[in-house]
C-alpha cells in the first residue's frame, strides 16, 4: 500500500467535494484534527445544513470520483447511526446511473474476454440499454442449434473498472486507519465475524472490487441490472 499515492487520492476526492460546497461532515461530530480543519477551511462554501442543493451537490460530486465513491455513498446513507439524518437523507438520493460507454469499447471487452470476435460470438449485439458505474447491459441475440435466435442481455464491465476500485479501496483502508488513530473513539467500530460449521470463519460484510470473469447472458424476459 503506497501512502503518498493514498494521500494524493485523497487530497483530490476532498478537493472535489469542497469544492462542490456539499456539507459532508455531521455538524455535532466530534472530528479529529485533519477533518475539523478541513471542516473551517471549507465552511466558507457551504450554505448550511438546511440547504435544500446539498442532495445534488452530494450526488454530483460523488458521483464524478467514479463507481467506488458511488458505492461508497450509498452505503453511508443505510448508516444514519454513523454520519447522522440529514446526511443519510442526502445521500439517499444518490443514483447509480453513468453515461454509457462506447459500443467499441463493449465489443472490444467482450471479444478480449471470450477470445473470439464478436460477430462469431453474437447474430446481434445492439448499443447498451442500461449503464451504471460498474457495468452496462447491452441486448443481443445468439444463434441456436436449430437456427433460431434467442435474445439475451450482457453484461459488460467498463473498462478498467477493476484496477479503479482496487486503488479506491486501498485508500479507504489508509484512510481508516489513520481515523482510527488519530481519533480514538472511532476503534469501537470492529468487523463482525461468523463462523461456520467447518469451523473457518468470513467477515460478516465485506467490500471488494467487482471480481474479474466474462461478459454474462441472460435471457430478456425480465429487466437486467447494469449494477
Amino acid at each position: 500500500m503506497n501512502a503518498i499515492a493514498n494521500m494524493a487520492r485523497l487530497t483530490k476526492a476532498g478537493a472535489v467535494l469542497a469544492w462542490s460546497g456539499a456539507r459532508v461532515l455531521p455538524d455535532d461530530a466530534t472530528l479529529p484534527g485533519p477533518l475539523a480543519l478541513f471542516a473551517r477551511v471549507t465552511a466558507p462554501l457551504r450554505n448550511g445544513a438546511a440547504d435544500p442543493a446539498n442532495q445534488a451537490k452530494l450526488s454530483e460530486a460523488l458521483t464524478s470520483l467514479g463507481p467506488s465513491y458511488i458505492k461508497l455513498g450509498q452505503f453511508l446513507a443505510t448508516r444514519d447511526d454513523l454520519i447522522g439524518r440529514e446526511l443519510a437523507r442526502d445521500l439517499s438520493t444518490l443514483q447509480d446511473r453513468l453515461p454509457p460507454f462506447s459500443q467499441s469499447e463493449a465489443r472490444a471487452a467482450v471479444e478480449e474476454a471470450l477470445g473470439a470476435p464478436i460477430d462469431a460470438l453474437y447474430a446481434e449485439f445492439g448499443p447498451a440499454v442500461a449503464a451504471a458505474s460498474i457495468a452496462q447491459v447491452h441486448k443481443a441475440k445468439v444463434r441456436m442449434p436449430d437456427g433460431t435466435l434467442k435474445p439475451v442481455a450482457v453484461k459488460v464491465l467498463r473498462p478498467g473498472i477493476e484496477q479503479r476500485f482496487q486503488k479506491d479501496l486501498d485508500s479507504y483502508v489508509f484512510a481508516a486507519r489513520m481515523i482510527e488513530r488519530f481519533h480514538r473513539p472511532s476503534r469501537r467500530l470492529r468487523p463482525t465475524r461468523r463462523r461456520h460449521g467447518n469451523g473457518s470463519r468470513t467477515s460478516a460484510a465485506t467490500t471488494s472490487p467487482p471480481a474479474r470473469g466474462r461478459p454474462r447472458n441472460w435471457p430478456t424476459s425480465g429487466h437486467p441490472s447494469p449494477r
